[in-house]
């Protein structure tokens, strides 16, 4: 891909907010929670699919690039979705069923430089 520079378009990133509580506090199998992070990604590019950004992270399906990072629990997850709803940026707040538990969240493919500022508190999943 081309550098960016004045007028084109940056590489996209689709985000992934996974609660770091399940696995180190609630003791959830890892398993369950790479789960739960790919529920909300799938769901996240199907709800835009039709997006021209979704469209041209898809047509570059052997490099695409996913973050995931970390929120410390539920209220940190539900205030970043909160965050994300006020300053307009797309996303799906996975919400694990049938026990409705907010697990994660997916921002639809972006370009990094229009929600790094939302995520900044966030830090990479360990």
């Amino acid at each position: 891909m081309a550098a960016t520079g004045a007028g084109s378009p940056g590489r996209l990133v689709q985000y992934v907010v996974v609660r770091s509580d399940l696995v180190h506090k609630l003791s959830w199998p890892l398993g369950a929670v790479i789960t739960q992070a790919c529920h909300a990604a799938t769901a996240a590019i199907h709800l835009h699919y039709g997006d021209p950004d979704t469209q041209r992270y898809l047509a570059e399906l052997d490099s695409m690039h996913k973050v995931v990072l970390a929120a410390a629990d539920e209220a940190a997850l539900s205030g970043l979705s909160e965050n994300l709803t006020q300053a307009g940026v797309a996303h799906k707040l996975w919400i694990e069923q049938p026990e409705n538990v907010p697990t994660c969240l997916a921002l639809k493919p972006c370009q990094k430089e229009t929600v790094q500022p939302l995520l900044r508190k966030f830090k990479l999943f360990k």
